[in-house]
């Protein structure tokens, strides 16, 4: 019988770091949306505030001043005051807009070790060569030069060809079972660690377009709210209203934009990888099979 193949050490500190790294961008990027929102779009330099108003306030207390009198408006043409208006749901969706940001260039980080030092289309053609020249050893060093995870799944199928070359209780046909076995093994330990956070992502798709909306109903309801006085409309409550349906809609759908697109590029990526683990794991099993018939 085949001797099992030894399973690859599962790094648990990279798992632990990286869930670690999750738990803490989350609210850290709410805490920056939030204070972005009060500090920076919410300034009084941003508005129609009287000298003598904003001498005695802050951000924070003109922040709700703001809100309950609708008597200062922004100044014409200045977008952070406008997106001000769009109320308590803008710093939720600009911190999830960092959360994308962060998460992005993070998974991406990831995947540029995973893939290794060098090009990868060349790395699988080395490989593909040297093992039709039948020189092992010096495709090892190639994977020794490349790294990443890539590198390490293939190392590992040639270390399990090597081991099939001093194994006698085996047929061709086992021993070639026994080589895919140990890739398949290498890759469902190295790749899952690169769709860490994708969950993430996918979920801001879809959370960001819903309080997009949930912003977009609560602006129009502000606006309907100044339709409905007795006499002559509230027209500064009429125009917040709609400042802030309209707000909350172009933010969502820009984090959802944003998240659907990386999250695409992000998996390609991966599939990418994945493809090339699986055409030098063929070439590996093929030329064995051809070499020991």
């Amino acid at each position: 019988m085949a001797n099992a193949p030894k399973p690859t050490t599962v790094k648990k500190e990279s798992s632990t770091a990286s869930n670690l790294f999750a738990t803490l961008v989350i609210p850290i990027c709410l805490i920056i949306g939030i204070s972005l929102f009060i500090f920076v779009l919410g300034k009084p330099s941003n508005f129609n505030v009287p000298p003598d108003v904003a001498k005695n306030n802050s951000a924070v207390s003109l922040a709700f001043y703001n809100d309950d009198t609708h008597s200062f408006l922004p100044h014409p043409g200045n977008y952070g005051g406008m997106a001000y208006k769009g109320g308590f749901i803008v710093p939720i969706l600009i911190g999830m807009l960092l959360m994308v940001f962060v998460f992005s260039i993070e998974r991406l980080i990831v995947i540029g070790k995973a893939t290794g030092k060098g090009s990868l289309d060349s790395f699988v053609k080395k490989i593909q060569s040297l093992l039709s020249a039948g020189n092992i050893q010096a495709a090892a060093a190639e994977c020794d030069k490349q790294e990443g995870s890539v590198a390490n799944v293939i190392k590992s199928g040639l270390k399990k060809y090597g081991e099939m070359e001093t194994e006698a209780n085996m047929d061709t046909d086992q021993k070639c079972l026994a080589i895919q076995k140990d890739i398949e093994e290498a890759t469902s330990l190295e790749m899952p660690m690169l769709e860490q956070n994708l969950t993430i992502i996918a979920t801001l798709v879809s959370v960001g377009t819903l309080m997009g909306l949930l912003g977009t109903v609560t602006g129009m309801i502000k606006a309907f709210g100044g339709l409905a006085n007795s006499g002559a409309p509230d027209q500064a409550a009429l125009a917040t209203g709609i400042s802030e349906a309209l707000i909350n809609t172009a933010t969502g759908i820009s984090t959802s934009t944003l998240a659907i697109i990386m999250y695409n590029i992000l998996t390609s990526k991966i599939d990418k990888l994945t493809y090339a683990i699986d055409e030098a794991g063929f070439s590996i099993i093929q030329t064995y099979a051809s070499t020991h018939k």
